[in-house]
């Protein structure tokens, strides 16, 4: 679709109070996707939008929502919602519902978020009056549904959003559940920031001769982001990010990880360092999360480590750069990832640190944004081979007995400088938000420091078969031996 010719968001003749709101939030001149997207909503057209984390998506379906829902007049009925908006994680969720509630905030609409990670009485007593808006993961959204808490059957418009990682995330199966439940009269918006063949056809089940609306093309990294990676040993990235952070000039840094045990080594590790950083999580409470993304966005901590999945969703300006301590195995996800900085029109920088085994990782990344990632060299002063790295490691990790590893453990044999992101088999979110792959876990946990060539793991997930032999009490290290800690 072509750029409309809106300048202001005057031109959209949204209803006053709407006005009122955008004119105190400082909104003047509406983005691309706002420009485009607005206007064929507001006429009732299904849209698929196409565009990047950071661009105004949320301001492009909630405007034409409350407008909507504000001019109709009509009452919100006991356990339904009128318009619903459908997110991949509980962090993305929320924000939207802050957003909605700051641009409906001098208008008489219900909102509502939720999601899993608190207790489900609650929200069924506070959704027993209805409401207008109703934000919610899918996992939760079906809970409420299987409860009769809720019922779809008065739904005026659904939104999803961030479609693209709501089937990297597993929810196909939810959403499949969700389309018999909706009402065939709606409208139904897709946002999406990648758009591969699958979303194509999920579109086709929930939009009908939708409008298709792209402001940057498939699959391209921010303009305004200085990449570049540096190849390094699996066991010298620590040493590497606590050398990295020494620059003064990284003042909020956001750090990936492939899996939720490895965020938390990392935070640990950089502890170690004199390093104050906090990890982010599907593990974590949501308390936690919500205190660590708290103490990044108010900058009492600069360093926020976090896994795909939960970092779906963190909106936090200033955020100066973006390490990728492990490379995604899915590479749409490093889009996302690097989009995290250069927002609102400032520059950003996203450093990758590569292992010998995350090679075929990053050529599928510059495949799909068809540009080459500048190699910098790795800074003076950091431990680069095996035996200086054992040296660096606290007492007892990584050389002579293994340690007791259980799962997340560090053990490693001796002259392995300990195995990293948690091993084993991906963990498993189980139903609500994190359904299916959890934290993009793929190939177990980063496979780093073993030797190239050796096999990582069985098709089943679990460690490759090793010859039989006596090992000391936790040698296993990740899922080996018995619970009680004796030899298998």
């Amino acid at each position: 679709m072509k750029a409309t010719s809106l300048t202001s968001f005057a031109d959209f003749a949204l209803l006053a109070p709407l006005q009122k709101a955008l004119a105190a939030e400082g909104y003047t001149q509406p983005t691309p996707i706002q420009a485009q997207t607005v206007p064929q909503a507001l006429a009732g057209r299904d849209v698929l939008g196409i565009a990047q984390t950071g661009t105004g998506k949320t301001a492009a379906f909630a405007l034409p929502i409350l407008h909507r829902l504000g001019k109709s007049g009509t009452t919100r009925k006991p356990r339904s919602c009128r318009a619903l908006i459908l997110s991949p994680t509980r962090e993305l969720a929320s924000q939207i519902a802050d957003s909605f509630r700051a641009y409906g905030k001098f208008m008489h609409l219900s909102i509502d978020v939720v999601f899993g990670g608190i207790p489900i009485a609650r929200q069924i007593k506070r959704l027993a009056t209805g409401a207008d808006i109703l934000v919610a993961t899918p996992g939760r959204l079906l809970d409420l549904i299987d409860q009769k808490a809720l019922t779809l059957r008065e739904l005026e418009v659904l939104v999803l959003d961030e479609a693209d990682q709501m089937l990297d995330l597993g929810f196909i199966h939810a959403l499949r559940r969700i389309i018999p439940m909706l009402p065939k009269q709606r409208q139904s918006l897709f946002f999406s920031a990648t758009m591969p063949q699958s979303i194509g056809d999920l579109a086709h089940a929930f939009l009908t001769d939708p409008v298709k609306v792209a402001v940057t093309p498939v699959a391209t990294t921010a303009e305004r982001v200085t990449q570049g990676v540096m190849f390094v040993p699996q066991a010298a990235k620590q040493g590497l990010l606590a050398k990295v952070l020494e620059d003064a000039t990284i003042e909020r840094v956001l750090v990936f990880t492939r899996t939720k045990h490895g965020a938390d080594r990392v935070v640990k590790f950089l502890a170690r360092d004199g390093i104050e950083a906090a990890a982010i999580h599907g593990n974590k409470s949501q308390v936690q999360r919500e205190r660590a993304l708290g103490a990044f966005r108010n900058g009492t901590c600069r360093v926020l480590v976090a896994t795909d999945i939960a970092a779906r969703g963190i909106d936090v300006e200033g955020v100066t750069h973006v390490i990728n301590f492990e490379l995604p195995n899915v590479p749409d996800s490093y889009v996302h990832r690097i989009g995290r900085t250069a927002r609102a029109g400032a520059s950003g920088i996203a450093l990758s640190f590569c292992a010998g085994d995350e090679r075929a990782f990053l050529r599928d990344i510059e495949r799909l944004t068809r540009l080459p990632i500048p190699v910098l060299a790795v800074p003076e002063g950091v431990p680069m081979d095996v035996a200086t790295i054992q040296e660096a490691q606290p007492k007892g990790r990584g050389q002579g007995r293994p340690q007791q590893g259980g799962r997340g453990g560090q053990g490693a044999r001796p002259g392995n400088a300990g195995r990293s992101g948690g091993g084993g088999r991906p963990q498993q979110g189980g139903r609500g938000e994190h359904a299916g792959r959890a934290d993009h876990g793929g190939r177990p946990g980063g496979s780093s420091e073993r030797p190239e060539g050796r096999p990582d793991a069985r098709r089943d997930g679990q460690p490759a078969r090793r010859p039989r032999r006596r090992r000391p009490n936790g040698g296993q290290g990740e899922g080996g031996g018995r619970r009680d800690g004796t030899r298998a």
